[in-house]
């Protein structure tokens, strides 16, 4: 179905999404998506109605676009396009955003961060990171970030792990895990020492242990390894046992 669809005309796949039973609809535009031909993702751009569509149908083209292996430059134009500017459903926001950061990074991973649309796409997820107020906008934020592994964004996400609310900081800590050792560096490390031995207020555990997994796993100190060893006295037994385990597995 793929391969047919790479060689047809953009009136006619639009003309099969139109015609499609409502129930199959959801399999066209993840086999349209999967094309990344031209003429696919044109009549998807025509056919796509983020204010009248099924949400079903617009969070199945989002997913397919974030999932997507070797995303295309045009992909990810439909899918800013599709977002900007525009009143949506919370949910549908919520997935176009983090879908961006995915679309971002694997473009990146491709070599292609210096396409215009790229850039675009980090630009419009940092302006809506800047400009959010409630705390469940700041976390989608931060898993668009996790999900783009920007080397330029570490600054950012440090600030809201260190200074942020308890899901903020999760969010930021795990957007941090997912990035390779050669960008874990002194500041990283200092920053996630002082989240761990918690020296400028109290953090959750899970963000306790976020910061201890990405001291160990990014070429630690000994020192570093000393220190979490002696904390693991003073905490819960599960915990405790975790990052045992994980020092074991690391030596």
């Amino acid at each position: 179905f793929i391969q047919m669809l790479r060689g047809a005309k953009k009136r006619d796949v639009l003309q099969l999404l139109r015609r499609a039973p409502q129930e199959t609809r959801p399999f066209l535009v993840e086999v349209a998506v999967a094309t990344q031909s031209v003429d696919s993702l044109a009549a998807l751009s025509d056919f796509l109605d983020f204010s009248k569509e099924p949400k079903s149908l617009l969070e199945k083209f989002l997913y397919a676009a974030a999932f997507s292996p070797r995303p295309s430059e045009e992909l990810l134009h439909l899918v800013l396009d599709k977002l900007d500017g525009k009143q949506l459903a919370p949910e549908i926001w919520e997935t176009g955003v983090v879908a961006v950061g995915s679309l971002v990074g694997k473009l990146c991973q491709q070599k292609l961060c210096g396409l215009q649309v790229v850039e675009r796409g980090v630009e419009t997820i940092l302006r809506g990171l800047r400009g959010a107020e409630e705390e469940p906008e700041v976390v989608i934020y931060l898993l668009a970030l996790g999900n783009a592994v920007l080397p330029e964004t570490i600054p950012t996400l440090l600030e809201h792990a260190e200074d942020g609310p308890t899901a903020v900081t999760a969010a930021a800590t795990a957007a941090l895990q997912r990035f390779p050792a050669p960008h874990i560096r002194s500041k990283v490390k200092r920053a996630m020492r002082r989240i761990f031995h918690q020296n400028r207020k109290s953090y959750d555990k899970t963000c306790r242990l976020a910061a201890a997994e990405i001291l160990l796993d990014n070429h630690p100190s000994p020192m570093d390894v000393i220190n979490i060893l002696l904390a693991t006295s003073q905490m819960e037994a599960e915990l405790a046992t975790f990052l045992l385990l994980k020092v074991q597995n690391s030596l």
